[in-house]
């Protein structure tokens, strides 16, 4: 679990996860918070055995802080979850579901599939992430319908074996890339999503996405070359 200046909601979200009986560990990784996020992560983990904390000196973006957390991952599979509440824990035995079944190494959270519950917000978001999913697959030769979600579930010894080079949200089309380019086995599920408006802290923005275009590109062109 990623964390940057979330005091609002990441006590809430520690609890969610840690209510889910699959997790065996939760390693939560604060990004230089400038608020309580950090204090918060400690108290919370003080009574709790299968949470772990790290922390970075210098805010270096929520791929870097997956690098952090996915290397400290002793857990036989690994979830990203985000620390502001927009994705459902409850959602994990779905997730899980195929790659415990060993039909697949890879899972990823669709909230474009299926009639999970959706708090209905951007018009421009959404479209903005069908772009950036059909742009990745053109060059993955994936069929994914959300590239750009939060929920990825990997076998542990397959993401500790990927090199994470990006700091910032350009893990997503970075990371997509890198499994499809070693073959393996790739599922996509239905989630639900509750997604945050601006105001109440959402941190995404315009920039990101012409960085995941980028990204795409950086890392789908040489899959292309192969």
């Amino acid at each position: 679990m990623p964390v940057y200046d979330e005091e609002k909601t990441v006590a809430a979200a520690v609890r969610a996860v840690l209510a889910q009986p699959l997790v065996a560990e939760l390693i939560c990784v604060d990004d230089c918070s400038r608020d309580g996020s950090l204090g918060i992560l400690e108290s919370l983990a003080a009574g709790e055995p299968r949470m772990r904390v790290a922390s970075h000196p210098v805010n270096l973006g929520k791929g870097a802080a997956l690098r952090t957390g996915i290397s400290l991952a002793t857990a036989p599979y690994v979830i990203i979850q985000d620390a502001d509440l927009e994705y459902d824990p409850r959602d994990y035995a779905k997730i899980l579901c195929p790659i415990l079944e060993n039909r697949a190494d890879v899972v990823f959270g669709s909230r474009f599939l299926g009639s999970e519950a959706h708090r209905v917000l951007y018009f421009w978001h959404s479209i903005g992430n069908r772009f950036l999913t059909l742009l990745s697959n053109m060059f993955t030769n994936l069929n994914l319908s959300d590239m750009e979600t939060c929920y990825k579930a990997f076998r542990r010894d397959l993401i500790q074996g990927i090199p994470i080079e990006e700091n910032r949200f350009g893990f997503e089309p970075e990371i997509t890339a890198k499994v499809a380019r070693r073959g393996v086995r790739i599922y996509e599920v239905a989630i639900s999503y509750y997604g945050r408006t601006y105001a109440e802290g959402k941190k995404i923005n315009w920039k990101d996405g012409f960085s995941a275009i980028r990204c795409i590109l950086k890392y789908g062109i040489p899959a292309l070359l192969r």
